[in-house]
Protein backbone atom coordinates (compact mmCIF):
# COMPACT_ATOMS: atom_id res chain seq x y z
CA UNK A 1 0.00 0.00 0.00
CA UNK A 2 2.97 2.35 -0.49
CA UNK A 3 1.04 4.22 -3.21
CA UNK A 4 -2.15 4.59 -1.21
CA UNK A 5 -3.42 8.16 -1.73
CA UNK A 6 -2.93 10.60 1.13
CA UNK A 7 -6.17 11.64 2.80
CA UNK A 8 -8.22 8.63 1.69
CA UNK A 9 -9.44 6.15 4.29
CA UNK A 10 -9.59 2.42 3.68
CA UNK A 11 -11.73 -0.22 5.34
CA UNK A 12 -12.06 -3.85 4.28
CA UNK A 13 -15.13 -5.77 5.42
CA UNK A 14 -15.42 -9.56 5.42
CA UNK A 15 -19.12 -9.28 4.57
CA UNK A 16 -21.75 -6.57 4.12
CA UNK A 17 -25.15 -6.22 2.50
CA UNK A 18 -24.07 -3.49 0.07
CA UNK A 19 -21.02 -1.24 0.07
CA UNK A 20 -23.19 1.67 -1.07
CA UNK A 21 -25.58 1.00 1.82
CA UNK A 22 -22.62 0.87 4.21
CA UNK A 23 -21.38 4.15 2.74
CA UNK A 24 -24.70 5.80 3.61
CA UNK A 25 -24.49 4.46 7.16
CA UNK A 26 -20.98 5.67 7.90
CA UNK A 27 -21.01 8.93 5.91
CA UNK A 28 -22.06 11.18 8.81
CA UNK A 29 -19.02 10.17 10.86
CA UNK A 30 -16.40 10.62 8.13
CA UNK A 31 -13.99 13.54 7.99
CA UNK A 32 -12.63 12.66 4.55
CA UNK A 33 -13.11 10.33 1.58
CA UNK A 34 -13.23 6.64 2.46
CA UNK A 35 -12.95 3.46 0.40
CA UNK A 36 -15.11 0.54 1.55
CA UNK A 37 -14.24 -2.90 0.15
CA UNK A 38 -16.43 -5.94 0.80
CA UNK A 39 -14.91 -9.38 0.37
CA UNK A 40 -18.48 -10.66 0.29
CA UNK A 41 -21.55 -8.61 -0.64
CA UNK A 42 -24.96 -10.16 0.06
CA UNK A 43 -27.32 -7.56 -1.46
CA UNK A 44 -25.37 -5.70 -4.09
CA UNK A 45 -27.32 -3.57 -6.53
CA UNK A 46 -26.75 -2.06 -9.92
CA UNK A 47 -28.37 0.74 -11.88
CA UNK A 48 -32.15 1.21 -11.90
CA UNK A 49 -32.56 -0.98 -8.84
CA UNK A 50 -31.29 -4.15 -10.46
CA UNK A 51 -29.54 -6.77 -8.36
CA UNK A 52 -25.79 -6.92 -8.94
CA UNK A 53 -24.50 -10.48 -9.30
CA UNK A 54 -21.42 -10.70 -7.11
CA UNK A 55 -19.71 -14.11 -7.11
CA UNK A 56 -16.98 -14.79 -4.56
CA UNK A 57 -13.60 -13.34 -5.47
CA UNK A 58 -14.96 -10.39 -7.42
CA UNK A 59 -14.50 -6.74 -6.50
CA UNK A 60 -17.23 -4.78 -4.71
CA UNK A 61 -16.25 -1.40 -3.30
CA UNK A 62 -17.57 2.09 -2.74
CA UNK A 63 -15.83 5.42 -2.40
CA UNK A 64 -17.84 7.71 -0.12
CA UNK A 65 -17.01 11.41 0.01
CA UNK A 66 -18.44 14.86 0.70
CA UNK A 67 -18.46 16.87 -2.53
CA UNK A 68 -18.63 20.66 -2.76
CA UNK A 69 -20.18 20.89 -6.22
CA UNK A 70 -23.88 21.04 -7.22
CA UNK A 71 -25.60 17.78 -8.16
CA UNK A 72 -25.16 18.16 -11.92
CA UNK A 73 -21.39 18.39 -11.46
CA UNK A 74 -21.30 15.57 -8.95
CA UNK A 75 -22.76 13.16 -11.50
CA UNK A 76 -19.72 13.72 -13.72
CA UNK A 77 -17.67 11.70 -11.26
CA UNK A 78 -18.86 8.56 -13.02
CA UNK A 79 -16.45 9.60 -15.80
CA UNK A 80 -13.70 10.18 -13.23
CA UNK A 81 -14.28 6.69 -11.85
CA UNK A 82 -14.34 5.19 -15.37
CA UNK A 83 -10.92 6.62 -16.15
CA UNK A 84 -9.55 5.34 -12.85
CA UNK A 85 -10.90 1.87 -13.59
CA UNK A 86 -9.32 1.95 -17.05
CA UNK A 87 -5.92 2.75 -15.53
CA UNK A 88 -6.32 0.10 -12.83
CA UNK A 89 -7.14 -2.56 -15.42
CA UNK A 90 -4.25 -1.45 -17.60
CA UNK A 91 -1.84 -1.64 -14.66
CA UNK A 92 -3.16 -5.02 -13.54
CA UNK A 93 -3.31 -6.72 -16.92
CA UNK A 94 -1.02 -4.75 -19.22
CA UNK A 95 -3.73 -4.96 -21.92
CA UNK A 96 -4.60 -1.38 -22.78
CA UNK A 97 -5.74 -2.19 -26.33
CA UNK A 98 -8.37 -4.63 -24.98
CA UNK A 99 -10.09 -1.98 -22.84
CA UNK A 100 -12.82 0.53 -23.67
CA UNK A 101 -15.28 2.73 -21.79
CA UNK A 102 -19.02 2.41 -22.49
CA UNK A 103 -21.28 5.36 -21.80
CA UNK A 104 -22.41 6.11 -19.19
CA UNK A 105 -20.47 4.00 -16.69
CA UNK A 106 -19.27 0.57 -17.82
CA UNK A 107 -15.82 -0.78 -18.62
CA UNK A 108 -15.34 -3.29 -21.43
CA UNK A 109 -12.64 -5.92 -21.77
CA UNK A 110 -12.40 -7.62 -25.17
CA UNK A 111 -15.83 -6.18 -25.92
CA UNK A 112 -17.54 -7.70 -22.87
CA UNK A 113 -18.65 -5.92 -19.71
CA UNK A 114 -16.12 -6.39 -16.93
CA UNK A 115 -17.07 -3.55 -14.58
CA UNK A 116 -19.91 -1.19 -13.71
CA UNK A 117 -20.36 1.95 -11.65
CA UNK A 118 -23.33 3.01 -9.52
CA UNK A 119 -23.29 6.61 -8.32
CA UNK A 120 -25.67 7.63 -5.53
CA UNK A 121 -26.02 10.81 -3.51
CA UNK A 122 -27.99 11.98 -0.50
CA UNK A 123 -28.99 15.57 0.15
CA UNK A 124 -31.62 18.28 -0.13
CA UNK A 125 -32.26 21.44 -2.14
CA UNK A 126 -29.89 20.53 -4.96
CA UNK A 127 -26.93 19.84 -2.69
CA UNK A 128 -25.45 16.51 -1.70
CA UNK A 129 -24.32 15.76 1.83
CA UNK A 130 -22.33 12.83 0.50
CA UNK A 131 -21.77 10.84 -2.66
CA UNK A 132 -21.22 7.09 -2.95
CA UNK A 133 -19.41 5.75 -6.02
CA UNK A 134 -20.08 2.02 -6.08
CA UNK A 135 -17.84 -0.10 -8.29
CA UNK A 136 -18.28 -3.74 -9.20
CA UNK A 137 -15.61 -5.66 -11.11
CA UNK A 138 -15.68 -9.23 -12.39
CA UNK A 139 -12.22 -10.24 -11.29
CA UNK A 140 -12.63 -14.00 -11.03
CA UNK A 141 -16.11 -14.82 -12.31
CA UNK A 142 -18.64 -13.29 -14.70
CA UNK A 143 -22.39 -13.54 -14.07
CA UNK A 144 -24.27 -16.09 -16.14
CA UNK A 145 -26.25 -14.78 -19.10
CA UNK A 146 -29.55 -15.27 -17.25
CA UNK A 147 -28.50 -12.63 -14.70
CA UNK A 148 -28.08 -9.83 -17.25
CA UNK A 149 -30.60 -7.83 -19.25
CA UNK A 150 -31.64 -9.21 -22.62
CA UNK A 151 -29.57 -7.73 -25.44
CA UNK A 152 -26.87 -6.51 -23.07
CA UNK A 153 -23.20 -7.14 -23.69
CA UNK A 154 -21.81 -10.46 -22.54
CA UNK A 155 -20.36 -10.33 -19.04
CA UNK A 156 -16.68 -11.26 -18.80
CA UNK A 157 -14.07 -11.53 -16.07
CA UNK A 158 -10.45 -10.48 -15.86
CA UNK A 159 -9.48 -14.10 -15.27
CA UNK A 160 -11.37 -15.45 -18.28
CA UNK A 161 -10.28 -12.74 -20.72
CA UNK A 162 -6.77 -11.90 -19.56
CA UNK A 163 -5.82 -15.09 -17.73
CA UNK A 164 -4.73 -13.05 -14.72
CA UNK A 165 -5.94 -13.62 -11.16
CA UNK A 166 -6.17 -10.37 -9.19
CA UNK A 167 -7.33 -10.31 -5.59
CA UNK A 168 -9.86 -7.65 -4.54
CA UNK A 169 -7.47 -5.90 -2.17
CA UNK A 170 -4.78 -5.85 -4.86
CA UNK A 171 -7.20 -4.26 -7.28
CA UNK A 172 -8.17 -1.63 -4.72
CA UNK A 173 -4.49 -0.74 -4.36
CA UNK A 174 -4.42 -0.04 -8.11
CA UNK A 175 -7.77 1.75 -8.27
CA UNK A 176 -7.51 4.12 -5.31
CA UNK A 177 -4.40 6.04 -6.41
CA UNK A 178 -5.69 6.21 -9.99
CA UNK A 179 -8.97 7.68 -8.76
CA UNK A 180 -7.17 10.19 -6.52
CA UNK A 181 -5.17 11.48 -9.51
CA UNK A 182 -8.27 12.05 -11.63
CA UNK A 183 -10.23 13.50 -8.72
CA UNK A 184 -7.47 16.08 -8.20
CA UNK A 185 -7.57 16.91 -11.91
CA UNK A 186 -11.36 17.22 -11.85
CA UNK A 187 -11.30 19.57 -8.86
CA UNK A 188 -8.54 21.73 -10.36
CA UNK A 189 -9.51 21.89 -14.03
CA UNK A 190 -13.15 20.80 -14.23
CA UNK A 191 -14.72 18.29 -16.58
CA UNK A 192 -13.10 19.35 -19.87
CA UNK A 193 -9.85 17.31 -19.62
CA UNK A 194 -11.72 14.36 -18.09
CA UNK A 195 -14.19 14.44 -20.99
CA UNK A 196 -11.43 14.62 -23.60
CA UNK A 197 -9.57 11.63 -22.18
CA UNK A 198 -12.78 9.64 -21.70
CA UNK A 199 -13.73 10.18 -25.36
CA UNK A 200 -10.30 8.94 -26.45
CA UNK A 201 -11.13 5.64 -24.74
CA UNK A 202 -14.83 5.45 -25.63
CA UNK A 203 -16.39 2.33 -27.13
CA UNK A 204 -18.20 2.73 -30.46
CA UNK A 205 -17.48 6.43 -30.88
CA UNK A 206 -18.43 7.33 -34.47
CA UNK A 207 -20.53 4.18 -34.85
CA UNK A 208 -24.27 3.49 -34.71
CA UNK A 209 -25.63 2.68 -31.25
CA UNK A 210 -29.10 2.50 -29.72
CA UNK A 211 -30.01 4.47 -26.60
CA UNK A 212 -32.95 3.02 -24.70
CA UNK A 213 -34.67 5.30 -22.21
CA UNK A 214 -37.69 4.48 -20.06
CA UNK A 215 -39.89 5.91 -22.85
CA UNK A 216 -38.34 4.97 -26.18
CA UNK A 217 -35.28 3.88 -28.14
CA UNK A 218 -33.14 6.16 -30.32
CA UNK A 219 -30.56 4.90 -32.81
CA UNK A 220 -27.85 7.04 -34.32
CA UNK A 221 -24.14 7.63 -34.70
CA UNK A 222 -22.42 8.17 -31.36
CA UNK A 223 -21.07 11.64 -32.04
CA UNK A 224 -19.73 12.79 -28.67
CA UNK A 225 -20.37 13.34 -24.98
CA UNK A 226 -21.18 16.97 -24.26
CA UNK A 227 -20.00 19.28 -21.48
CA UNK A 228 -22.79 18.04 -19.18
CA UNK A 229 -21.92 14.37 -19.69
CA UNK A 230 -24.88 13.66 -21.99
CA UNK A 231 -24.47 11.33 -24.96
CA UNK A 232 -25.05 13.00 -28.34
CA UNK A 233 -26.33 10.94 -31.27
CA UNK A 234 -26.59 11.97 -34.90
CA UNK A 235 -29.91 10.57 -36.11
CA UNK A 236 -32.10 10.77 -39.19
CA UNK A 237 -34.07 13.53 -37.48
CA UNK A 238 -31.02 15.48 -36.40
CA UNK A 239 -28.77 15.75 -33.39
CA UNK A 240 -30.24 14.22 -30.24
CA UNK A 241 -28.87 14.80 -26.73
CA UNK A 242 -29.72 12.14 -24.16
CA UNK A 243 -28.98 12.58 -20.44
CA UNK A 244 -29.82 9.05 -19.27
CA UNK A 245 -30.19 5.77 -21.15
CA UNK A 246 -28.90 2.25 -21.60
CA UNK A 247 -26.69 1.92 -24.67
CA UNK A 248 -26.87 -1.14 -26.92
CA UNK A 249 -24.76 -2.11 -29.92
Amino acid sequence: MSDWPVGYGRRVLAEVDSTNAEAARIAPELSGPEWILALKQTAGRGRRGRAWADPQGNFAATLVMRPAEPLDQIALRSFVASLALFDAFAAGTGRVDSLALKWPNDVLLNGGKVAGILLESTGVAGNASHIAIGIGVNLKQAPVAADVEGGALRPVSVLSEAGIAIEPEEFLDLLAPAYARYEAQFRSYGFAPIRELWLSRAARLGEVVTARTVRDAVSGVFETVDEAGNIVLSTARGRVTIPAAEIFF
